[in-house]
């Protein structure tokens, strides 16, 4: 199907145009320039040439295009210009020093807990045999912390947050919001009304990000790529929700060889499931009332470490601070050729959670996150690390238990205790990660709809999705059970790591070019620096794939078709819609009863179309014996921003003439939305919307038949006659020659509400007889009641099709459909009041 068949933005040009229709007497009614015929004779306020000239320049190249005056746009308008003006206050130095102490709990666990294995497993693989050993290690480590989660991290990548969100999907978003690679084609001019939905100012870099624009939303096969990215990056981090878990609690567990007699490798596994079988029993209650000491705990674990370190730093080496001299890593490498290269596998694991600060921004801010790192964090692993490096230069052979080894005699059974919950606390930060991310997922059409469950009223960030934590809870005692020791582990857990941060390095360098439009030369060192490092330790984690790296493979490998078949089968089934979509042409031969009986109340007819009469609807008028006085459909969007605010969330457009009591509606939801509406209260603020739409359209109708008198000033306006046929689309504009803001600005008035105010000889809307039929019709309905209209759609392939597209359509898609959560749930409709129809889309 070509782009142009199931397009649905439409462009905009800069000036307004008056376009004659045929019809009777001439008439004429305004529009924008995307529904200008390049053949039909058009005519402005300026001169032809100027038209031409400006037409041109638009079509060739816009970042943010004008504003499109239409229905849609009554509310969007009015309310994006009063968030204008609202500024967000800077939160004060208290709040963020206290964000930055919890952020130790939520962001820091896992990088917290590295100690506990990272020099046991490079040490596997090269034994100590000189200081060079010990020292070229160190070096590695201490620049590797230094360089990645402090370079790159905390002062680059924590800046290209999607308006205080980050993670990979946030990074996605972004990037469809100032390029359309979305393969859902569902975007509209509104949506840029929204608040949050910010566009970045011209900089003298804008012909370069205009360039990759047009390149990104003119091929899609650099969709694909884009979209595989992020849900490689995402199946990653539900990777290291499997692994994390595992490697965490069996490396704070395994403190006790040694300590207990008998306790050997079966213990040590039994031991494990257990308290992995009691973390994701309690993930029910939410991270709120689980994690209520993880920031005391995480404090105390960071002062631990330091505490730590130092006393072996001064009583047992403290030349080890050579290590800062870099030169000791080439003489590492020097010494031990393929396998110090081999054991930077093992390095790499003391950054393991580094995408957590990223991941979690949402529930912080960038300054307490980078507060938190700069001053405890980092200093914390260096000095455990210097400590441990210390106690291995004078105990060469302690490196398999070196973090409990250089634990004072006196305080182990303190510190076991701290470093198991320790443990715990870093599982949950990457369990609740794996759920975060299933979320956004979910709401960007690339994951079959799950049950969510909300544990917080405060926070709508904590949620719960029980068949993923069941699922990651069987997934980490099998690995438990399978490896048997954290060294395999490590092996598997280097490649999900390294994964995340090469898909974070792609992306935010797509952000610099095509949204920071930074200098290119400073654009391309980002990934010419950080992602060279982490290519040559994704050549290092990817040696051991027969060692147990292939295990996080197989599970990215597999939540990356699952993703991908979803959002496949979904944009397929949202382009068979869009081609089936029903013409105004057969609705204006039904009539205004729509050929059945109307009777009273109101049928909310649900579906994705953002325009035009769904398919699904002819089927309702042949099987029921009547239809409801007033059809509302609803569309549920998910727009890319984080949150859209409650005032902006519905958008309504009329479909058909007046009589026959039709609109259209789209909710409109951030991927971080809560849906968690009560019905009657959904109903209640729907027609509260609707009854606020009739009221301004027939006021602004009021304006336009005062505007059409030809003394009042040099440009004519002229109403569309209602029985002319409405657009292709199948909606009518409502019809508003000028918005206030637009034509304010352009006759040079100012721009206040009283301008808006009606000539005394324009009978008030309030006395508009075919405004009050219609909204005694609307309550009429109301009294009668709401009916859910669903419609049940079977996706097929089609015969022709090739074998993989039938494989993914007809059996893998459609298991996950038939088994993932019905429209009744997802759509949080009452179920006593859902009439729902079946139709079946060949894709």
């Amino acid at each position: 199907m070509g782009k142009e068949e199931i397009e649905e933005s439409s462009r905009t040009v800069g000036s307004l145009k008056r376009c004659t229709t045929g019809g009777s007497g001439g008439s004429t009614r305004w529009v924008d320039g995307s529904e200008v015929d390049t053949e039909s004779p058009t005519w402005s306020l300026f001169g032809d040439e100027e038209i031409r000239q400006g037409y041109r320049s638009v079509r060739r190249r816009l970042v943010k295009k004008p504003k499109r005056v239409d229905s849609f746009d009554v509310e969007a308008m009015e309310i994006s210009v009063a968030h204008a003006t609202h500024h967000k206050k800077e939160a004060s130095l208290l709040s963020t020093l206290a964000l930055a102490f919890q952020t130790l709990g939520v962001v820091y666990g896992d990088m917290g807990t590295s100690p506990l294995y990272v020099f046991s497993d490079v040490f596997s693989k090269v034994p100590i045999t000189s200081e060079v050993d010990v020292l070229g290690a160190l070096s590695i480590v201490l620049y590797t912390i230094a360089l990645l989660p402090l370079m790159k991290y905390v002062f680059i990548v924590l800046k290209a947050n999607d308006n205080g969100e980050g993670g990979t999907f946030a990074l996605y978003s972004l990037i469809c919001r100032y390029a359309n690679v979305n393969l859902l084609p569902n975007r509209q001019p509104a949506d840029e009304h929204i608040s949050s939905f910010k566009l970045k100012l011209p900089t003298p870099e804008l012909e370069r990000s205009l360039n990759i624009k047009e390149v990104l939303e003119r091929k899609s096969s650099l969709k694909t790529l884009v979209l595989l990215f992020v849900l490689m990056g995402t199946s990653m981090i539900i990777g290291d929700g499997i692994l994390t878990p595992a490697i965490s609690v069996m490396s704070a567990v395994s403190g006790l060889h040694g300590r207990i007699p008998g306790f050997g490798t079966n213990a040590l596994v039994i031991t494990s499931i257990i308290i992995l079988g009691a973390l994701f029993s309690i993930q029910r209650y939410g991270s709120s009332k689980v994690g209520f000491t993880f920031a005391p705990a995480l404090g105390l674990w960071f002062f631990s470490l330091g505490s730590i370190g130092v006393y072996n730093l001064l009583k047992h080496d403290v030349t080890v601070l050579r290590a800062l001299n870099p030169a000791y890593i080439y003489l590492f490498f020097k010494k031990n050729s393929i396998n110090g290269w081999s054991a930077l596998g093992g390095c790499v694991l003391c950054i393991t959670g580094a995408e957590a600060m990223f991941a979690d921004l949402g529930h912080f801010s960038v300054k307490s996150i980078q507060i938190a790192f700069t001053s405890v964090v980092f200093p914390c692993l260096f000095l455990a690390y210097f400590g441990q490096a210390a106690y291995l230069m004078k105990y060469p052979n302690s490196s398999g238990r070196i973090f409990y080894d250089s634990v004072p005699g006196g305080l182990f059974w303190p510190v076991f205790g701290i470093a198991t919950v320790a443990a715990i606390i870093a599982s949950q930060a990457m369990i609740s990660a794996s759920f975060s991310c299933v979320k956004q997922a979910m709401a960007l059409g690339c994951f079959p709809r799950l049950k969510i469950i909300h544990t917080s009223k405060r926070h709508i960030g904590q949620i719960y999705i029980p068949v993923i934590n069941w699922f990651l809870m069987l997934m980490c005692m099998l690995v438990v059970a399978a490896f048997k020791s954290t060294t395999n582990i490590a092996n598997a857990y280097g490649i999900a790591e390294v994964g995340v941060m090469l898909v974070s390095t792609t992306l935010v360098t797509v952000v610099m070019l095509l949204i920071w439009q930074i200098n290119l030369f400073l654009a391309l060192l980002f990934p010419l620096i950080f992602g060279t490092i982490e290519l040559i330790y994704m050549s290092a984690v990817l040696s051991k794939i027969l060692e147990g790296g292939w295990l996080p493979l197989v599970f990215a490998s597999w939540f990356l078709c699952v993703m991908y078949i979803w959002n496949y089968g979904s944009v397929l089934k949202y382009q068979s819609e869009v081609k089936q979509k029903i013409s105004m042409e057969f609705m204006h031969e039904l009539g205004s009863s729509l050929g059945t009986v109307r009777v009273p109340g109101i049928g909310l007819l649900y579906n994705e179309l953002v325009q035009g009469i769904p398919s699904i609807f002819a089927q309702f008028l042949l099987d029921l014996p009547a239809i409801h006085s007033v059809i509302v459909f609803v569309c549920i969007k998910y727009v890319p921003v984080p949150v859209v605010p409650r005032e902006e969330r519905f958008l309504f457009r009329r479909v058909g003439p007046k009589d026959y009591h039709m609109f259209r509606c789209v909710a409109r939801y951030g991927y971080k939305d809560v849906r968690k509406e009560d019905h009657h209260a959904f109903e209640q603020l729907l027609v509260d919307s609707l009854e606020k739409f009739l009221r301004k359209e027939a006021l602004h109708l009021a304006l336009e038949s005062n505007l059409n008198q030809p003394d009042l000033d040099s440009i004519s306006v002229k109403s569309r006659d209602e029985s002319e046929i409405q657009d292709g689309d199948g909606m009518e504009e409502l019809k508003i020659p000028l918005m206030h803001d637009q034509r304010l600005e352009i006759t040079g008035a100012p721009t206040s509400e009283a301008s808006l105010a009606l000539p005394a000889s324009v009978m008030s809307i309030d006395e508009d007889p075919s405004l009050e039929y219609e909204l005694s019709a609307l309550r009429e309905a109301t009294e009668s009641g709401f009916t859910y209209l669903l419609g049940h759609g079977d996706v097929r392939a089609k015969k022709q099709s090739w074998f993989i597209k039938k494989l993914s359509i007809n059996y893998f898609y459609a298991f996950m459909r038939k088994n993932c959560r019905g429209g009744a749930a997802t759509m949080r409709v009452p179920h006593m009041n859902i009439i729902q129809v079946g139709m079946t889309y060949m894709v």
